[in-house]
Protein backbone atom coordinates (compact mmCIF):
# COMPACT_ATOMS: atom_id res chain seq x y z
CA UNK A 1 0.00 0.00 0.00
CA UNK A 2 0.99 3.31 -1.03
CA UNK A 3 2.79 4.96 2.19
CA UNK A 4 1.43 8.46 1.71
CA UNK A 5 -2.16 6.68 1.22
CA UNK A 6 -1.90 5.01 4.76
CA UNK A 7 -0.70 8.08 5.84
CA UNK A 8 -3.61 9.79 4.42
CA UNK A 9 -6.16 7.21 5.74
CA UNK A 10 -4.78 7.65 9.17
CA UNK A 11 -5.46 10.94 9.45
CA UNK A 12 -8.67 11.03 8.14
CA UNK A 13 -9.98 8.57 10.58
CA UNK A 14 -8.25 10.31 13.59
CA UNK A 15 -10.18 13.52 12.74
CA UNK A 16 -13.19 11.50 12.48
CA UNK A 17 -12.72 9.53 16.19
CA UNK A 18 -12.71 13.65 16.98
CA UNK A 19 -15.77 14.41 15.55
CA UNK A 20 -17.06 11.88 16.91
CA UNK A 21 -16.04 12.12 20.67
CA UNK A 22 -16.98 16.06 20.22
CA UNK A 23 -20.09 15.53 18.65
CA UNK A 24 -21.16 12.58 21.39
CA UNK A 25 -20.98 14.91 24.23
CA UNK A 26 -22.13 18.52 22.25
CA UNK A 27 -24.52 19.51 19.46
CA UNK A 28 -23.69 21.01 16.32
CA UNK A 29 -24.93 24.02 17.53
CA UNK A 30 -23.00 24.07 20.68
CA UNK A 31 -19.93 23.59 18.95
CA UNK A 32 -20.83 26.57 16.15
CA UNK A 33 -21.42 28.25 19.56
CA UNK A 34 -18.19 27.42 20.85
CA UNK A 35 -16.19 27.99 17.85
CA UNK A 36 -17.47 31.86 17.64
CA UNK A 37 -16.54 32.78 20.94
CA UNK A 38 -13.45 30.97 20.16
CA UNK A 39 -13.90 28.50 22.55
CA UNK A 40 -15.87 27.25 25.69
CA UNK A 41 -15.31 29.84 27.74
CA UNK A 42 -18.46 32.36 28.67
CA UNK A 43 -19.39 35.32 30.05
CA UNK A 44 -19.28 33.94 33.82
CA UNK A 45 -15.32 32.95 33.07
CA UNK A 46 -14.28 36.64 31.74
CA UNK A 47 -16.20 37.98 34.73
CA UNK A 48 -14.85 35.37 37.40
CA UNK A 49 -12.81 37.65 39.16
CA UNK A 50 -15.10 40.77 39.33
CA UNK A 51 -18.94 38.97 39.95
CA UNK A 52 -21.40 36.42 39.17
CA UNK A 53 -22.98 37.14 36.02
CA UNK A 54 -27.03 35.64 35.75
CA UNK A 55 -29.65 35.66 33.72
CA UNK A 56 -33.29 35.43 34.15
CA UNK A 57 -34.91 32.09 33.00
CA UNK A 58 -38.29 30.04 32.48
CA UNK A 59 -38.77 26.52 32.88
CA UNK A 60 -38.85 25.49 28.75
CA UNK A 61 -35.04 27.10 28.87
CA UNK A 62 -34.20 24.16 31.24
CA UNK A 63 -33.63 21.45 28.57
CA UNK A 64 -31.66 20.94 25.14
CA UNK A 65 -29.65 23.98 23.83
CA UNK A 66 -30.62 26.89 26.10
CA UNK A 67 -29.77 24.36 29.05
CA UNK A 68 -26.42 24.08 28.12
CA UNK A 69 -25.99 27.96 26.53
CA UNK A 70 -27.02 28.88 30.25
CA UNK A 71 -24.59 26.69 31.71
CA UNK A 72 -22.11 28.32 29.65
CA UNK A 73 -22.26 31.59 30.15
CA UNK A 74 -23.74 32.20 33.37
CA UNK A 75 -23.57 31.16 37.08
CA UNK A 76 -26.51 32.59 38.44
CA UNK A 77 -30.37 32.40 37.41
CA UNK A 78 -33.41 34.43 38.28
CA UNK A 79 -36.70 32.73 37.36
CA UNK A 80 -38.50 35.55 34.87
CA UNK A 81 -41.77 34.75 35.80
CA UNK A 82 -42.32 31.85 38.05
CA UNK A 83 -41.81 32.81 41.93
CA UNK A 84 -44.25 36.36 41.18
CA UNK A 85 -46.99 36.11 43.18
CA UNK A 86 -49.94 35.56 40.82
CA UNK A 87 -47.86 32.20 39.00
CA UNK A 88 -46.06 31.06 42.51
CA UNK A 89 -49.82 31.43 44.66
CA UNK A 90 -52.60 31.80 42.88
CA UNK A 91 -55.44 31.49 45.25
CA UNK A 92 -55.08 31.50 49.16
CA UNK A 93 -55.39 28.12 49.28
CA UNK A 94 -52.80 26.88 46.57
CA UNK A 95 -49.31 27.64 45.77
CA UNK A 96 -48.27 25.96 42.68
CA UNK A 97 -44.63 25.23 43.00
CA UNK A 98 -43.53 23.60 39.63
CA UNK A 99 -42.33 25.82 37.65
CA UNK A 100 -40.52 27.40 40.35
CA UNK A 101 -39.10 24.07 41.47
CA UNK A 102 -37.52 23.15 38.58
CA UNK A 103 -35.68 26.16 38.23
CA UNK A 104 -34.13 25.24 41.63
CA UNK A 105 -33.54 22.05 41.57
CA UNK A 106 -31.57 23.02 38.32
CA UNK A 107 -29.62 25.26 39.68
CA UNK A 108 -28.75 22.92 42.56
CA UNK A 109 -27.79 20.40 40.04
CA UNK A 110 -25.25 22.58 38.06
CA UNK A 111 -23.90 24.65 41.12
CA UNK A 112 -26.03 27.46 39.72
CA UNK A 113 -26.69 30.43 42.64
CA UNK A 114 -30.25 31.87 42.28
CA UNK A 115 -31.64 35.03 43.11
CA UNK A 116 -35.66 34.93 44.13
CA UNK A 117 -37.57 37.34 42.52
CA UNK A 118 -40.01 38.68 43.86
CA UNK A 119 -41.87 38.71 46.85
CA UNK A 120 -44.07 42.04 47.19
CA UNK A 121 -45.27 43.55 43.82
CA UNK A 122 -47.94 45.71 42.84
CA UNK A 123 -48.23 43.95 39.19
CA UNK A 124 -48.55 40.29 38.85
CA UNK A 125 -50.40 40.07 42.27
CA UNK A 126 -53.63 38.15 42.51
CA UNK A 127 -56.90 40.13 43.77
CA UNK A 128 -57.87 37.82 46.23
CA UNK A 129 -55.07 39.13 48.57
CA UNK A 130 -56.80 42.10 48.58
CA UNK A 131 -60.37 41.05 48.33
CA UNK A 132 -62.47 39.06 50.86
CA UNK A 133 -65.46 36.59 49.85
CA UNK A 134 -67.90 39.45 49.27
CA UNK A 135 -65.24 41.12 47.17
CA UNK A 136 -64.75 43.83 49.80
CA UNK A 137 -61.50 45.74 50.32
CA UNK A 138 -59.56 43.75 52.97
CA UNK A 139 -58.29 45.52 56.14
CA UNK A 140 -54.48 46.21 56.83
CA UNK A 141 -54.03 43.64 59.73
CA UNK A 142 -55.73 40.89 57.03
CA UNK A 143 -53.45 42.05 54.21
CA UNK A 144 -50.26 42.18 56.16
CA UNK A 145 -51.04 38.43 57.70
CA UNK A 146 -51.71 37.33 53.85
CA UNK A 147 -48.24 39.25 53.10
CA UNK A 148 -46.57 37.31 56.21
CA UNK A 149 -47.81 34.05 55.18
CA UNK A 150 -47.02 34.30 51.40
CA UNK A 151 -43.08 35.15 52.14
CA UNK A 152 -42.74 33.05 54.98
CA UNK A 153 -44.21 30.17 52.90
CA UNK A 154 -42.03 30.96 49.72
CA UNK A 155 -38.93 31.79 51.46
CA UNK A 156 -39.09 28.71 53.84
CA UNK A 157 -39.60 26.22 50.74
CA UNK A 158 -36.26 27.25 48.99
CA UNK A 159 -34.31 28.59 52.22
CA UNK A 160 -30.60 27.47 51.75
CA UNK A 161 -31.23 27.12 48.52
CA UNK A 162 -31.89 30.81 46.93
CA UNK A 163 -29.15 33.18 48.21
CA UNK A 164 -31.12 36.52 47.88
CA UNK A 165 -34.58 37.62 47.34
CA UNK A 166 -36.08 40.82 45.60
CA UNK A 167 -38.35 41.23 48.47
CA UNK A 168 -40.28 44.69 47.47
CA UNK A 169 -40.45 45.75 43.85
CA UNK A 170 -41.14 49.32 42.20
CA UNK A 171 -42.32 50.57 45.31
CA UNK A 172 -41.46 54.11 44.46
CA UNK A 173 -44.25 56.08 41.66
CA UNK A 174 -43.21 57.15 38.55
CA UNK A 175 -44.90 61.12 38.95
CA UNK A 176 -41.62 62.60 40.08
CA UNK A 177 -43.85 64.82 42.47
CA UNK A 178 -44.89 61.45 44.09
CA UNK A 179 -43.28 59.52 46.69
CA UNK A 180 -44.55 56.55 47.07
CA UNK A 181 -46.63 54.61 44.34
CA UNK A 182 -50.43 54.77 45.06
CA UNK A 183 -50.92 50.70 44.92
CA UNK A 184 -53.46 48.99 46.50
CA UNK A 185 -50.09 47.97 48.65
CA UNK A 186 -50.14 51.26 49.66
CA UNK A 187 -53.86 52.29 50.09
CA UNK A 188 -54.37 49.69 52.37
CA UNK A 189 -50.96 49.56 54.58
CA UNK A 190 -49.37 52.86 54.13
CA UNK A 191 -45.63 52.87 54.45
CA UNK A 192 -45.54 49.45 56.68
CA UNK A 193 -45.94 46.97 53.53
CA UNK A 194 -42.57 47.91 52.68
CA UNK A 195 -41.31 47.43 56.18
CA UNK A 196 -42.80 44.21 57.02
CA UNK A 197 -41.82 42.79 54.02
CA UNK A 198 -38.01 42.77 54.71
CA UNK A 199 -39.24 41.80 58.30
CA UNK A 200 -40.98 38.99 57.65
CA UNK A 201 -38.34 37.96 54.61
CA UNK A 202 -35.39 38.24 57.16
CA UNK A 203 -37.38 36.14 59.90
CA UNK A 204 -37.87 33.06 57.22
CA UNK A 205 -34.47 33.22 56.24
CA UNK A 206 -31.86 35.31 58.21
CA UNK A 207 -28.92 34.34 55.71
CA UNK A 208 -31.24 35.60 52.57
CA UNK A 209 -29.36 38.67 51.20
CA UNK A 210 -32.77 41.37 50.71
CA UNK A 211 -33.22 43.73 47.71
CA UNK A 212 -35.35 46.61 47.12
CA UNK A 213 -35.73 46.45 43.47
CA UNK A 214 -36.48 48.74 40.78
CA UNK A 215 -36.10 50.72 37.36
CA UNK A 216 -34.85 54.20 36.35
CA UNK A 217 -32.40 54.28 39.45
CA UNK A 218 -30.33 56.28 37.22
CA UNK A 219 -32.40 59.49 36.35
CA UNK A 220 -31.09 61.47 39.15
CA UNK A 221 -34.89 62.65 40.27
CA UNK A 222 -35.80 59.04 40.71
CA UNK A 223 -32.78 58.15 42.30
CA UNK A 224 -32.99 60.76 44.91
CA UNK A 225 -36.62 59.18 45.93
CA UNK A 226 -35.52 55.61 46.25
CA UNK A 227 -32.71 57.08 48.11
CA UNK A 228 -34.50 58.80 50.58
CA UNK A 229 -36.70 55.22 51.14
CA UNK A 230 -33.34 53.43 51.18
CA UNK A 231 -32.49 55.86 54.03
CA UNK A 232 -35.41 55.62 55.78
CA UNK A 233 -35.23 51.62 56.05
CA UNK A 234 -31.67 51.87 57.21
CA UNK A 235 -32.00 54.85 59.96
CA UNK A 236 -34.91 52.69 60.70
CA UNK A 237 -32.51 49.48 60.59
CA UNK A 238 -34.71 47.19 59.12
CA UNK A 239 -33.31 44.18 57.54
CA UNK A 240 -32.46 45.29 53.87
CA UNK A 241 -29.11 44.96 52.49
CA UNK A 242 -28.72 45.53 48.69
CA UNK A 243 -30.63 47.37 46.21
CA UNK A 244 -31.36 46.12 42.79
CA UNK A 245 -30.66 48.38 39.85
CA UNK A 246 -33.10 46.91 37.01
CA UNK A 247 -30.88 48.40 34.21
CA UNK A 248 -33.72 48.30 31.77
CA UNK A 249 -31.74 50.56 29.80
CA UNK A 250 -31.35 52.19 26.21
CA UNK A 251 -28.84 53.28 23.76
CA UNK A 252 -29.76 56.51 25.06
CA UNK A 253 -29.35 56.61 28.55
CA UNK A 254 -28.05 56.33 31.32
CA UNK A 255 -24.83 58.35 31.17
CA UNK A 256 -21.82 57.23 32.59
CA UNK A 257 -21.84 60.02 35.62
CA UNK A 258 -25.79 59.34 36.70
CA UNK A 259 -24.88 55.55 36.67
CA UNK A 260 -21.77 56.13 38.82
CA UNK A 261 -23.27 58.70 40.96
CA UNK A 262 -26.25 55.76 41.34
CA UNK A 263 -23.84 53.08 42.38
CA UNK A 264 -22.22 55.36 44.61
CA UNK A 265 -24.81 57.26 46.31
CA UNK A 266 -26.47 53.40 47.65
CA UNK A 267 -23.15 52.29 48.89
CA UNK A 268 -22.83 55.32 51.07
CA UNK A 269 -25.59 53.93 52.61
CA UNK A 270 -23.41 50.64 53.32
CA UNK A 271 -25.72 48.43 51.09
CA UNK A 272 -24.75 46.13 48.29
CA UNK A 273 -25.72 46.88 44.61
CA UNK A 274 -26.66 44.67 41.78
CA UNK A 275 -27.96 44.68 38.26
CA UNK A 276 -30.43 43.07 38.25
CA UNK A 277 -32.30 42.47 35.03
CA UNK A 278 -30.09 43.90 32.32
CA UNK A 279 -31.27 44.97 28.92
CA UNK A 280 -30.21 47.86 26.54
CA UNK A 281 -32.77 48.86 23.97
CA UNK A 282 -32.57 50.02 20.58
CA UNK A 283 -35.00 52.19 21.36
CA UNK A 284 -35.89 55.39 23.58
CA UNK A 285 -37.13 53.69 27.16
CA UNK A 286 -41.15 53.92 27.14
CA UNK A 287 -43.51 52.64 29.42
CA UNK A 288 -47.13 53.79 27.96
CA UNK A 289 -48.16 50.93 25.74
CA UNK A 290 -48.82 52.25 21.82
CA UNK A 291 -48.95 50.78 18.22
CA UNK A 292 -46.74 51.28 15.81
CA UNK A 293 -46.00 54.63 13.84
CA UNK A 294 -45.50 54.93 10.41
CA UNK A 295 -42.14 53.87 8.86
CA UNK A 296 -41.16 52.27 12.54
CA UNK A 297 -40.23 48.68 11.06
CA UNK A 298 -38.22 47.42 14.32
CA UNK A 299 -34.62 46.72 12.60
CA UNK A 300 -31.26 46.37 14.15
CA UNK A 301 -29.65 48.86 11.95
CA UNK A 302 -25.51 49.11 11.92
CA UNK A 303 -26.38 52.42 13.41
CA UNK A 304 -28.04 51.35 16.12
CA UNK A 305 -25.59 48.30 16.59
CA UNK A 306 -22.56 50.47 16.70
CA UNK A 307 -24.64 52.45 19.67
CA UNK A 308 -25.90 49.02 21.63
CA UNK A 309 -22.12 47.99 21.40
CA UNK A 310 -20.77 51.88 22.74
CA UNK A 311 -23.21 51.25 25.47
CA UNK A 312 -22.70 48.14 26.80
CA UNK A 313 -18.71 48.63 26.08
CA UNK A 314 -19.33 51.50 28.71
CA UNK A 315 -21.50 49.98 31.20
CA UNK A 316 -19.42 47.18 31.91
CA UNK A 317 -16.43 49.13 32.36
CA UNK A 318 -18.22 50.65 35.14
CA UNK A 319 -19.58 47.67 36.50
CA UNK A 320 -15.40 46.10 36.92
CA UNK A 321 -14.47 50.16 37.84
CA UNK A 322 -17.27 49.61 40.53
CA UNK A 323 -16.48 45.47 41.65
CA UNK A 324 -16.81 45.96 45.77
CA UNK A 325 -19.91 47.55 45.66
CA UNK A 326 -21.06 45.57 42.93
CA UNK A 327 -22.25 41.77 44.07
CA UNK A 328 -23.33 40.60 40.45
CA UNK A 329 -24.69 41.45 37.26
CA UNK A 330 -27.56 39.33 36.03
CA UNK A 331 -29.63 39.44 32.26
CA UNK A 332 -33.13 39.98 31.68
CA UNK A 333 -33.57 37.26 29.23
CA UNK A 334 -30.85 34.56 27.46
CA UNK A 335 -30.93 36.18 23.88
CA UNK A 336 -32.97 38.40 21.15
CA UNK A 337 -34.64 35.06 20.02
CA UNK A 338 -37.24 36.38 22.91
CA UNK A 339 -37.16 39.11 25.26
CA UNK A 340 -39.81 40.23 27.19
CA UNK A 341 -39.51 43.72 25.01
CA UNK A 342 -40.92 42.21 21.74
CA UNK A 343 -44.12 43.83 21.58
CA UNK A 344 -43.39 46.32 24.55
CA UNK A 345 -44.51 48.65 24.92
CA UNK A 346 -44.99 49.09 20.96
CA UNK A 347 -46.85 46.13 19.52
CA UNK A 348 -45.42 44.78 16.52
CA UNK A 349 -42.23 45.78 17.36
CA UNK A 350 -39.26 43.64 17.56
CA UNK A 351 -36.48 44.68 19.85
CA UNK A 352 -32.82 43.58 19.94
CA UNK A 353 -31.67 44.10 23.65
CA UNK A 354 -29.05 41.71 24.53
CA UNK A 355 -25.40 39.82 23.57
CA UNK A 356 -26.43 36.95 21.32
CA UNK A 357 -28.57 37.07 18.35
CA UNK A 358 -31.66 34.77 17.73
CA UNK A 359 -29.84 31.38 17.43
CA UNK A 360 -27.92 32.54 20.23
CA UNK A 361 -24.80 33.49 18.55
CA UNK A 362 -22.46 36.02 19.83
CA UNK A 363 -23.32 39.40 18.58
CA UNK A 364 -20.32 41.94 18.00
CA UNK A 365 -21.17 43.49 21.17
CA UNK A 366 -20.17 40.54 23.13
CA UNK A 367 -16.40 41.06 22.22
CA UNK A 368 -16.79 44.53 23.85
CA UNK A 369 -17.86 43.19 26.93
CA UNK A 370 -15.49 40.12 27.19
CA UNK A 371 -12.11 41.88 25.98
CA UNK A 372 -11.11 44.02 28.24
CA UNK A 373 -8.19 44.73 30.04
CA UNK A 374 -7.95 43.19 33.94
Amino acid sequence: MNKLFLLGTIKRLSIRVALVAVVGCCTVTEIKAQANTGDSKGLKDYYQPYFPVGVAVAPQNLTGNDANFILQHFNSVTPENAMKMGPIHPREDLYSWKDADSIVNFAQKHGLRVRGHNLCWHEQTPNWLFTDSTGKQVTKEVLLRRLKDHITTVVNRYKGKIYAWDVVNEAIDDDNTKFLRNSLWYQICGEDFIVKAFEYAHAADPNAILFYNDYNTERPEKMERVYRLMKKLVDAKVPVNAVGLQAHWSVYEPTAAELRNTIKKFASLGLKVQITELDISIYPWEKNRRSLRPGEKGEYTPELEQKQTAKYKEVFSIFREQKKVLTGVTFWNLSDRSTWLDEYPVAGRKNFPLLFDTNLQPKKVYDEVINFKK
